[in-house]
């Protein structure tokens, strides 16, 4: 009769068998978790099943995960003019249902993670956290349109990249680069290096922040030999509401892509039109490259065996450009045209010896094809925006708020093959940034005290899938 007298007794309490034996399995545990920091990076090593994966992530980072949702919280209300319990709702009601029980359970996890450090966050916070790219900028302009108010807000313009092959490059395999644009508010917060090794699914080893399970800027390896970084769409207006966060097709991508159509497949597949971007996309098995340029009406694929493309937040596409976004192609002093022309010029100057140490001048390059100059500005492939009375339109910062490059990275195809790459946080153009000075000449902004933080300058460093504070 036992059985009966434990069946009898979940009844009662309201639970199921599946949920009792759920209860009795072994906890989540940092079994094979590891963190360590160096130059500026904090690397950690996650592996297992998802929920795990999650936990050991809430764990190691908790109290960066704990900041980084603190300050979110705040940034996010005076530039939208939304609380937190706007982010939360719409993280429940809009982005929970389409994403996936392998996701579900990882972002469950982290918030089991921060539990084990004491830290009291629940899974909205987590899965706001986590769509604090395409929220504010994708998600607030459309609902502002539905409810007809004036756009509070609207999408950013993030980043410079590039990615060649072939006749372009001096092994004529494939060479990646990446620097990421944001508000230093964020922007001093980006500097976790991932490796993760998931029950299923290819390893990866990607840049990211706290908390967040897709890089964000999307800069990252698998171990298909798939690299896959991006630039956004600056001017894009578009959301579906019934259709899937992109921070989970971007993740989900990033570890079931074993091919440049498997990319494009998960990327395009229920497609939200949040956090709009052109993605540059290579398979080091084969040494093709490709354009992904998603919109939310409009994608389309471009493909070589033999070239390049860049990313500086301006629209490929003339139909997309014109259905999709504000951009104004004709405005040649804008950052993102200024910047495609100094591609342009610096993969033109470089055709045929391309390499990694190539890739890491033009992460850093800081020459203003306007004011013909170096910089750094707004207009330079490695900018800052401190200096500038102008700020950056299409970022919407305002003049003199800090922003601008705050990493950079640079991957070969021998560092592919080896799930490597160059690493550098923080300002590779400039000085590093003293937030006490900045805020002692710009009081305008004492709201963004203890927001701001200082950004270093680092150098490159290399880091492996793998590695371990012992490892240099």
């Amino acid at each position: 009769m036992r059985p009966l007298i434990v069946f009898a007794l979940t009844a009662a309490l309201g639970l199921s068998a599946a949920s009792c034996k759920k209860d009795l399995m072994p906890g989540p545990s940092l079994a094979g978790a590891s963190r360590f920091e160096r130059d500026g990076w904090i690397y950690v090593h996650l592996e297992g099943a998802p929920r795990q994966i999650g936990f050991q992530h809430g764990s190691l980072l908790a109290p960066e995960i704990a900041d980084h949702l603190s300050v979110t919280k705040k940034y996010l209300l005076h530039e939208t003019k939304k609380d937190w319990t706007f982010y939360r709702d719409a993280a429940e009601k809009i982005l929970w249902p389409g994403i996936d029980s392998e996701y579900q359970a990882e972002l469950d996890g982290i918030v089991e993670g921060l539990a084990s450090k004491q830290v009291v966050v629940d899974r909205w916070d987590i899965v706001a956290l986590n769509a604090i790219e395409e929220l504010p900028g994708y998600y607030v302009p459309w609902l502002d349109k539905q409810q007809g108010t004036p756009a509070s807000t609207k999408a950013p313009g993030n980043c410079s990249a590039f990615i060649a092959t072939g006749d372009w490059t001096k092994d004529h395999r494939i060479v990646v680069g990446h620097n990421a644009w944001v508000n230093y508010v964020t922007g001093s917060r980006w500097n976790v290096m991932f490796d993760i090794k998931p029950a299923k699914g290819h390893r990866i080893l990607m840049d990211g922040l706290p908390g967040v399970i897709a890089s964000d800027d999307d800069f990252g390896l698998n171990d298909a030999g798939i690299v896959i970084t991006e630039t956004t769409i600056s001017g894009f207006a578009g959301w579906d509401s019934k259709g899937t966060p992109e921070f989970y097709r971007a993740r989900k991508a990033m570890q079931y892509a074993d091919s440049i159509g498997d990319f494009v497949r998960i990327m395009t597949e229920r497609n939200n039109g949040g956090y709009a971007n052109d993605w540059l996309v290579g398979d080091n098995k084969t040494g093709e490259i490709a354009l992904l340029e998603l919109g939310l009406k409009h994608f389309t694929v471009d493909r070589t065996m033999n070239g390049y493309y860049v990313g500086a937040n301006f629209p490929v596409k003339p139909a997309l450009a014109k259905e999709e976004t504000n951009f104004d192609y004709a405005k040649k002093g804008s950052s993102p045209n200024a910047r495609r022309t100094r591609w342009e010029q610096v993969i033109a100057e470089h055709k045929g010896s391309i390499d990694a140490e190539v890739g890491k001048l033009f992460e850093a390059d800081k020459y203003d094809v306007i004011e013909k100059r170096d910089g750094p500005s707004e207009r330079s492939l490695c900018g800052m925006t401190e200096d500038s009375p102008r700020g950056i339109p299409e970022w919407d910062w305002g003049p003199y708020f800090p922003g601008g490059t705050v990493n950079a990275k640079v991957v070969d195809a021998s560092m592919t093959t080896k799930m490597q790459m160059w690493a550098s946080v923080g300002r590779l153009c400039a000085a590093p940034f003293k937030a006490d000075a900045w805020h002692a000449k710009h009081p305008e902004y004492d709201w963004a005290k203890g927001l701001v933080r200082d950004i270093p300058s680092g150098p490159w460093t290399v880091f492996t899938a793998g590695d371990s504070a012992a490892k240099k």
